[in-house]
């Protein structure tokens, strides 16, 4: 049996350290969420007064406003009120303006009421907190750390530590907010805890672990009571691969708070990186007995114990959840991989199938067809797919889909071919399973039948930007004398459609190249690979600007690429027609 079922489906779920972090830590609402209101609240109710004392026209504003906002119509009460505002220099007004575009539902709206606010009142850390909280929902988080750091110099009391939590793991790169932090610490009067903290934080996920500990180690000797310094002292070990070390340092926090959830959670992780399975245990279960019996907490711990391959303690958290009524169907995917995992077939079989319709339906169905083919049952998986499809009319598409990629991996093409065409048969329009058979005669070079399976699709739905992107990709990468433009028109109206999709824009670049323009592709490949980096966009501008004489930005993207992707066919191919590229002075 495959070890790597565990390995599989963990990886298509949130890391299980950063899911029971956030469930021990409790939700906490940003400053600028949106806010729902009964239909009998008034939103505007604890908004600031008006100011008196304004002329006609300011007064006539004032009324449309207010009435705007009580009739929902908070778009024109927001302008009414900036107008007024503006015209007058009244903060209190500026807020209130900022309070009906909350209401509103629109986040640029919300974001210009906020700015002119705090022009207004520059002082008032409230425009800044509610700026900082729309940042991050952008990703923007560089913004929003200079967003609380400027209220820190005014005197607020902003939580950095956190901040820097949330920003790290929502793949924030940490090099901008490193710099910015080691900024604010040089102009501080005295020393902040806290913004020590997260500095080390950022410089450990910068890579520069040793100033990490070296600031850690500093504040160990001026402030060992902190218990968050043992947390994070105690996390950045277990990234290093301590756990010895992270176990001293979750129990040093705990002496200073016992119980502390976070503590207790990294410390029950580094006991299980150390084998110490019966104290993890230990302290999984007082997680349990402190935090009530939560379904969630229960397959977060788990997934723990799962992680390192422990498979027993696994099993007995996951058990109680199965019987309820209710059971999380996680619950039952992760005992199928357990019971995958100790060459329990036909139990596993049985925990994957009572995977409801859901999140995780096709992944358990995935992982039991595999698993029967690997238990070299490839007439029971096929059995057991076809049942499914007659069970759940929902998901036949997708179950077709799925069985013909096993079939594939089974070396299994003439079946998987059969399949398709049979299902096509009966549901020709079926746009999933003919887009499948259209990108599985391109691989085989079979262009005219691609093209016919994707011109049904688009005659069926002339708005599916996928259908037109990939139709307009193979004309233009075929070349195909004569049909250059008839590309670049299918392109165009995929642009059109998904004007962000970075597939289409490597299109837009890639068919411009081939009409003869590498000057009017070059933006284009440019936006796609910053969109996204993979080795397709990268082949195609690297060779636009070897083709433009830029031979430096072509070489130092190709060496990027040859960093970055494993398995670079196109890099290959377009080093094998323009070989002067890869002939750098450097090696593979």
């Amino acid at each position: 049996m495959s070890r790597g079922t565990l390995s599989r489906i963990n990886r298509r779920l949130p890391l299980a350290p950063i899911v029971l972090a956030t469930l021990l830590a409790g939700c906490q609402t940003l400053p600028g969420s949106f806010t729902t209101v009964g239909a009998d609240e008034d939103p505007m109710a604890d908004a600031p007064p008006v100011t008196r004392g304004l002329d006609a026209d300011s007064l006539t504003g004032l009324l449309v406003a207010e009435l705007a906002g009580q009739r929902g119509d908070y778009r024109r009460a927001t302008s009414r009120f900036l107008d007024v505002a503006e015209r007058y220099g009244s903060a209190p007004l500026a807020e209130r303006a900022t309070l009906a575009a909350r209401f509103s539902e629109d986040t640029s709206l919300l974001e210009d009421a906020a700015r002119r606010w705090q022009t207004l009142a520059p002082e008032s850390d409230a425009p800044a907190r509610l700026l900082a909280s729309l940042a991050m929902r952008r990703g923007e988080w560089d913004a929003a750390l200079a967003q609380r750091l400027a209220a820190i110099a005014r005197g607020a009391q902003e939580e950095l530590t956190g901040f820097v939590e949330s920003a790290l793991e929502a793949g924030a790169d940490p090099a901008p907010l490193l710099a910015r932090m080691r900024e604010h610490l040089a102009n501080l009067d005295e020393t902040r805890h806290d913004s020590e903290l997260a500095t080390a934080l950022l410089e450990a996920a910068a890579g520069e672990r040793a100033a990490a500990e070296r600031r850690l180690s500093r504040l160990a000797r001026v402030a060992p009571e902190l218990p968050e310094l043992w947390q994070i002292r105690a996390r950045l070990a277990l990234e290093a691969d301590d756990p010895a070390s992270a176990r001293s340092a979750a129990r040093r926090g705990l002496a200073l708070t016992p119980g502390d959830p976070r503590l207790m959670l990294l410390l029950a992780r580094a006991e299980i990186r150390l084998g110490g399975i019966e104290a993890a245990e230990a302290t999984t279960d007082a997680l349990i007995d402190d935090h009530g019996d939560d379904p969630e907490l229960r397959l977060g711990l788990a997934r723990l114990f799962l992680e390192e391959e422990h498979l027993p303690p696994a099993r007995r958290l996951l058990l109680p959840l199965v019987g309820d009524d209710e059971a999380p169907p996680l619950a039952f995917l992760l005992l199928g991989a357990i019971a995958e995992e100790e060459g329990e077939v036909d139990n596993a079989l049985l925990y994957y199938r009572q995977v409801p319709p859901g999140e995780q339906f096709l992944t358990a169905r995935l992982s039991a067809a595999r698993m029967l083919i690997e238990d070299d049952r490839l007439l029971d998986a096929r059995a057991f797919l076809r049942l499914e499809r007659l069970s759940h009319e929902a998901y036949q598409s997708q179950l077709a889909s799925l069985e013909v990629e096993l079939l594939d991996e089974a070396g299994l093409a003439e079946q998987a071919d059969a399949l398709l065409d049979s299902q096509l048969a009966q549901r020709p329009d079926d746009e999933q399973l003919r887009y499948q058979r259209a990108m599985r005669a391109f691989a085989d070079g079979d262009l005219a039948a691609m093209e016919a399976d994707l011109r049904h699709i688009i005659e069926q739905d002339p708005d599916n930007a996928n259908a037109l992107n990939a139709l307009g990709y193979t004309l233009a990468d075929a070349d195909l004398e004569g049909r250059l433009e008839e590309a670049r028109e299918l392109i165009e109206r995929a642009h059109a459609l998904e004007p962000g999709n970075p597939a289409i824009l490597d299109s837009q670049g890639w068919v411009r190249y081939r009409q003869g323009d590498p000057e009017g592709a070059l933006p284009w490949l440019e936006r796609a690979w910053s969109a996204m980096p993979d080795q397709e966009i990268a082949a195609h501008l690297i060779e636009v600007l070897w083709v433009l004489g830029e031979e430096e930005r072509a070489r130092k993207l190709l060496d990027e690429a040859r960093q970055r992707f494993e398995e670079r066919p196109l890099i290959d191919e377009l080093l094998q027609r323009y070989p002067a590229l890869g002939a750098s002075g450097r090696n593979d």
